[in-house]
């Protein structure tokens, strides 16, 4: 497959992005279908329509790079290049008239993530990354904190669907309330990423997110100058990750082993 350029790809995913959000806002207040529905989770209609308008707007530009996105995908995802989409990451927030959710899309070459957007419609923040450059928010660039210590650290916490994320968070939520700030569970992985990549938080810690969820996030908190350490755990796409400023992994997982 010819080599696509990351320039162009951004260009393209930020407008899917934004296609994308404005249909979240469209729908803010309307009554929203649910497709499916289990204990910890929703499925919406909308969440396929969005997917679908994303997949538009970078098979026209890009016709031949497949898509692996939350919602389903196009192509063969083995490919060396593709997209990887979540249209609506913080679903259940959506669902409930939070206002805490985005879009979330990346290129990966190699399952490296070299483009990254994460759109928030609510709010009109905008993060974008580019390999080997400057994180921005809005065109701006934006650097992680430099907070040492747990104690100054203000860490965001994500529980994915399963049981045994949750088995594993809740020992690890008790460990981290005793020593850290403050601790923060606000239900979009993408955006829990993105705030780490601002300095707004310091860490951000999940067991068995999706690929989706934080495939730009990751990039989008590198090319801020913070670590984004994650390694495959049981569970398709799933991942243990432990994002932060690149100060505080060993604090973290010492106080959590």
């Amino acid at each position: 497959m010819r080599s696509v350029k990351n320039d162009q790809a951004l260009a393209t995913a930020i407008r899917a992005a934004k296609a994308a959000g404005a249909l979240m806002l469209k729908n803010r207040w309307a009554v929203k279908k649910i497709n499916s529905e289990t204990q910890h989770d929703i499925k919406l209609e909308l969440d396929v329509r969005s997917q679908k308008t994303i997949e538009r707007i970078l098979r026209k530009e890009f016709p031949k790079v497949p898509i692996l996105g939350e919602e389903g995908f196009t192509g063969d995802i083995k490919e060396e290049t593709r997209w990887v989409v979540d249209p609506i990451d913080g679903t259940v927030n959506f669902a409930h008239g939070i206002p805490h959710c985005c879009v979330s899309i990346a290129l990966q070459q190699s399952r490296q993530s070299v483009v990254g957007v994460v759109y928030d419609p609510f709010v009109g923040e905008l993060f974008t990354a580019v390999c080997g450059q400057r994180a921005k928010l809005n065109g701006r660039p934006i650097a992680v904190s430099k907070r040492a210590y747990l104690e100054q650290a203000i860490v965001s916490l994500g529980f994915a669907k399963n049981m045994f994320s949750m088995e594993q968070m809740v020992p690890t939520m008790m460990a981290l309330i005793q020593r850290a700030r403050k601790i923060r569970i606000m239900g979009s992985a993408a955006l829990a990423a993105v705030y780490v990549a601002a300095g707004r938080t310091d860490v951000y810690l999940e067991y068995g997110v999706r690929l989706w969820d934080i495939a730009a996030g990751g990039l989008i908190i590198e090319c801020a100058g913070g670590e984004f350490w994650h390694r495959p755990v049981e569970g398709e796409h799933a991942y243990h990750v432990v994002a932060n400023n690149g100060l505080l992994r060993e604090q973290v997982e010492k106080l959590t082993a």
